[in-house]
């Protein structure tokens, strides 16, 4: 039978049960077992797809093409297992189906209340993950801090399920801060108490705390924890702020985390096969002092989540080049003709990602031209992509006003515009091209040096593309249309072949990057970022 196993918060927000949660899973995998994962977010939007990064960070795609939160990017990361739209639930999303349901007269005139109608439907939803993976054990993060109002439906359904498989099928993991006092020398366990207290009003007794703290806890610790709060002596874990994330799962072993979840759940599995893991970490550990400077010019840099994957499939291709990056977190409005030199003289290479909306468009213009004029790596991601394409129409090509139509719907020359079938009229949410598409590759490209194939899949989400009727005079002027979707309608990569490295994509390479498994095209831009540093 599958295993459930469930991971909460207590004290403050932020504290790491996502990694938690995904070193979890990635020990789990190394002892032989089938593990799935998802995340069950109390806020209200159906998905975080309309959200701006800077109330919950970037959004995650799956394959499938399901909007999640960034946390299911360290599932996937961590344990390499490709998630889908059952990987994510909302309050929206939950309300949203019992609202239908019940429009559609399907609860047979009842009246629809929280319990059983939406504690229904979340079960329903954990319940279907085991049952379209088939896996050996389902790890189910809940957002927020015990205590929050709103996550209370979301911990009534899984202390259900816990009763309904059974105790012995089903693992609930509390993660909680341990401050440290310097006025008084000591760490304090009076917050884990507290909030273990608040879980137990809710009808659950976790099995197993993990104690998040910057600096090694002291055995007394540990002993009064288990004391108070009711656990085995070694169910108590240290997770201790790392430099390193990846580092984790390791930290976490040497406390025989995966041996105790196995053992509390009655699983016989093989010793946890860590080697490849800790190979990939002493090679971080391990890099050499050089450092390679690229500028990740964007405009929500003020919130570094904003970019999760992409600044982590950076450092994935740093890890297998052997040297460290170092972003410079640019803020495109601050970019002008005047101040271009000073903010990306010196820069190695140039990262231009995903965005929407017309704010710092113009900065972002002039760092494709200040990187194509100098020769400097240039990556664009998505929106880097179309940013490419303008600045290339407007400097090369002497289409002078050139855009898109989603900066300027009045513009003589959209070289970027419309999806088939698109308008301003369509609802916001869910709408973009979303989920991995194909795409052949041109022979002798950026595209298929790096790939080393010529037809890949990758992740979409946006709404505008490049606009055909500009292909004509664009390869005329150099510019390279290295990647087409199969049937020949849309352009998904374009390049400037002669150049080291100058590409732009469609897609959003950076979901499919592993530590272990750097993506192709991250290892490409850093590959030519390093050669130019060290000439």
């Amino acid at each position: 039978m599958t295993k459930y196993i469930f991971v909460t918060g207590g004290v403050v927000s932020g504290l790491g049960k996502g990694i938690t949660a995904a070193s979890l899973g990635r020990l789990l995998k190394s002892r032989g077992l089938k593990v799935a994962a998802q995340k069950l977010d109390p806020y209200i939007n159906v998905d975080p797809g309309t959200m701006s990064p800077y109330q919950h960070g970037e959004v995650y795609v799956t394959e499938d093409g399901a909007e999640t939160d960034l946390d299911l990017g360290h599932y996937e990361r961590f344990i390499d297992e490709d998630l889908n739209k059952y990987s994510n639930l909302t309050t929206g999303k939950v309300y949203w189906n019992v609202l239908n349901k019940e429009r559609r007269g399907e609860y047979l005139g009842h009246t629809v209340q929280v319990i059983p109608h939406i504690t229904n439907e979340i079960k329903e939803f954990v319940y279907s993950v085991g049952r379209k993976t088939s896996a050996d054990v389902v790890i189910t993060e809940i957002g927020g801090t015990i205590g929050d109002i709103e996550s209370q439906p979301f911990i009534e359904a899984v202390r259900q399920i816990s009763l309904e498989v059974g105790r012995e099928n089903s693992l609930f993991i509390h993660v909680t801060l341990v401050p440290y006092l310097s006025g008084s020398d000591e760490h304090k366990s009076k917050p884990t108490q507290h909030s273990v207290k608040e879980l137990q009003g809710m009808g659950i007794n976790p099995n197993i705390i993990v104690l998040r703290c910057d600096r090694p806890l002291e055995s007394s610790i540990f002993e009064k924890i288990a004391m108070f709060c009711n656990v085995k002596p070694d169910c108590v874990i240290e997770n201790i702020t790392l430099p390193n994330l990846y580092e984790a799962p390791l930290m976490l072993e040497k406390a025989h985390f995966s041996d105790v979840v196995c053992r509390e759940l009655g699983i016989k599995a093989k010793d946890a096969n860590l080697v490849e893991w800790k190979t990939m970490v002493d090679r971080i550990n391990g890099a050499s002092g050089r450092c390679v400077e690229i500028g990740l010019v964007g405009k929500y840099v003020a919130l570094h989540d904003a970019y999760l994957s992409v600044a982590e499939a950076l450092r994935h291709a740093g890890f297998y080049h052997d040297v460290h990056i170092d972003i410079h977190w640019i803020d495109s409005e601050e970019i002008t003709e005047q101040t271009v030199e000073k903010m990306l003289g010196g820069l190695d290479g140039i990262i231009v990602p995903g965005g929407f909306g017309s704010r710092g468009i113009e900065g972002m213009i002039l760092a494709a031209k200040y990187a194509r004029d100098k020769r400097i790596p240039y990556f664009g991601i998505c929106l880097g992509m179309q940013i490419s394409v303008i600045e290339f129409a407007r400097n090369v090509a002497g289409l002078k006003n050139a855009n898109s139509r989603e900066f300027d719907a009045e513009c003589p020359d959209k070289v970027i515009d419309f999806m088939p079938g698109q308008n301003d009229e369509i609802d916001k949410g869910g709408t973009l091209r979303l989920r991995s598409y194909p795409c052949i590759i041109k022979e002798g490209t950026t595209m298929q040096r790096c790939y080393k194939r010529l037809r890949i899949d990758e992740r979409h989400r946006h709404r505008y593309e490049f606009n055909n009727d500009y292909r004509g005079i664009l390869q005329q002027r150099g510019m390279t249309l290295s990647g087409i979707s199969p049937d020949g309608r849309l352009v998904e990569t374009i390049e400037l072949t002669d150049y080291p490295f100058f590409v732009g994509v469609q897609y959003h390479p950076e979901f499919k990057s592993r530590p272990n498994r750097p993506h192709p095209l991250f290892l490409g831009f850093i590959e030519a970022a390093k050669a130019r540093h060290l000439f």
